[in-house]
């Protein structure tokens, strides 16, 4: 972790080796997830009713609309904030009980919004328990990033092993051979049960020291600073609901109506899949390189530096990890979720031609997170998502099911192309000018 700034130093001369190192390390916590999805995709797909991956896939959907604003936000500036600081000071806790605020509000906001969604097929006790899930989850993912910001990667990775365990058996004891709870009754128990992870992540917090002062006061009053330096992340996370989770939201309701049940569990095999490795590299570049590149951030060099040689390392590496995943789609979707899904076949080409440029994408949009940058980054938020509902509304009625693919794939190769396109005029503009500028998508 970049938390010493002489480390960081001499691993600028040779980027990727500390990103290889990171890599590896959270190689355990990857694994423990990936795993955890694929058995909870193969039970729900296996034993659920028809129609099931998706439902499942929605509440995850909504799992991730009440939680954005802490996980893609306030935690995010979390983490650049209290790095530099000592786990228990003034400014620390002040840090943390702003980022303890703003998720309490995110989350009051978040539950009355779901109290009077009227076309969510739920009680009012099962939204009310949806939320108490996503409360605790929310409470053990702020302990997670206090962990990642003092570098306690291993404490770090142990956590995200807990959270899966949990959520994978809670699963298991509601579906499989023998059992069958109602659905709803599951997907709750998959809330919950990951939720319950905030135990082990008290403890691993208190071992690490981050919960130091915790009897004297340890989250201080938020002070107006730490509310408005976290908001700006706050206000990038907004872009993602609007323009990432809603949008994924209505893709799914729309595909649903549209081709019925049995056609929308296709197409989600091809998206679940797409999930299942797109949080393996989601996880890297946020526990491994965000954290690097927001150390750096007042070394320009170094940072342009860091960003190629990551870009070189992912670039081909992807290219022949999904290379090889395409090469045993036959024996993986049968394995992974159920034979009457292997149809989904006929959609991984574009699918993931569109996650290669997406994950390489995002190497270059975390520079805006790295620096703040909230108004461009919702504003390549937005332009993405109406490039693909543009997309969509063309492909859908010409190529059926697969325009939904398709319109994934031209959506995050265009926006890859943009991203190239303006980190070459940024580049070109600092060579006019003689100088090292921050190196940002201009």
């Amino acid at each position: 972790m970049p938390l010493r700034p002489a480390p960081l130093l001499r691993r600028a001369a040779a980027p990727w080796r500390g990103f290889v190192r990171g890599s590896l390390t959270t190689a355990v916590g990857l694994a423990a997830r990936a795993a955890g999805a694929v058995v909870v995709g193969k039970l729900v797909a296996t034993y659920a009713p028809v129609g099931g991956l998706t439902a499942f896939s929605q509440v995850q959907s909504i799992m991730a609309l009440l939680t954005t604003l802490a996980v893609d936000g306030t935690h995010v500036g979390l983490v650049k904030y209290l790095a530099p600081l000592r786990p228990g000071s003034p400014r620390y806790r002040a840090w943390l009980g702003a980022a303890a605020a703003l998720n309490a509000g995110a989350l009051l906001l978040g539950a009355a919004g779901l109290a009077l969604w009227p076309g969510l097929a739920a009680g009012q006790g099962q939204r009310a328990v949806l939320v108490g899930g996503v409360a605790l989850g929310t409470a053990q993912a702020l302990l997670g990033t206090a962990l990642l910001a003092a570098g306690e990667l291993r404490a770090f990775v142990a956590l995200a092993v807990a959270v899966a365990a949990l959520g994978t058996g809670a699963v298991a004891a509601g579906l499989g051979p023998g059992r069958s709870w109602p659905l709803p009754t599951v997907l709750l128990a998959y809330v919950v049960g990951q939720g319950l992870a905030v135990v082990p992540a008290l403890a691993l917090a208190a071992r690490a020291g981050v919960l130091r002062g915790l009897g004297r006061r340890w989250v201080a009053r938020p002070s107006r600073a730490a509310l408005r330096g976290l908001a700006r992340f706050g206000l990038m996370a907004v872009g993602n609901i609007f323009f990432g989770r809603a949008v994924d939201m209505a893709v799914r309701a729309l595909l649903l109506a549209r081709f019925g049940p049995a056609r929308a569990d296709v197409w989600q095999a091809a998206a679940k899949l797409s999930d299942n490795y797109s949080m393996v590299v989601a996880a890297v570049l946020s526990s491994v390189f965000y954290p690097r590149l927001a150390a750096l951030a007042g070394q320009p060099a170094a940072a342009r530096r860091y960003l190629r040689g990551v870009l070189a390392l992912l670039a081909p590496g992807l290219a022949l990890g999904l290379g090889a995943l395409f090469v045993a789609r036959d024996q993986l979707l049968p394995l992974l979720f159920a034979p009457r899904l292997l149809a989904a076949r006929a959609l991984l080409a574009p699918q993931m031609l569109g996650d290669w440029a997406k994950f390489l994408s995002w190497v270059f949009i975390f520079q805006l997170t790295a620096r703040a940058r909230a108004g461009r980054y919702v504003a390549v938020q937005a332009v993405s998502a109406g490039l693909y509902a543009a997309l969509l509304a063309g492909l859908l009625p010409a190529l059926g099911l697969a325009g939904a693919v398709w319109a994934h794939a031209l959506r995050y190769g265009l926006l890859l192309l943009g991203c190239v396109f303006f980190q070459l005029r940024a580049g070109r503009a600092r060579e006019a000018q003689g100088v090292g500028n921050d190196g940002q998508i201009a």
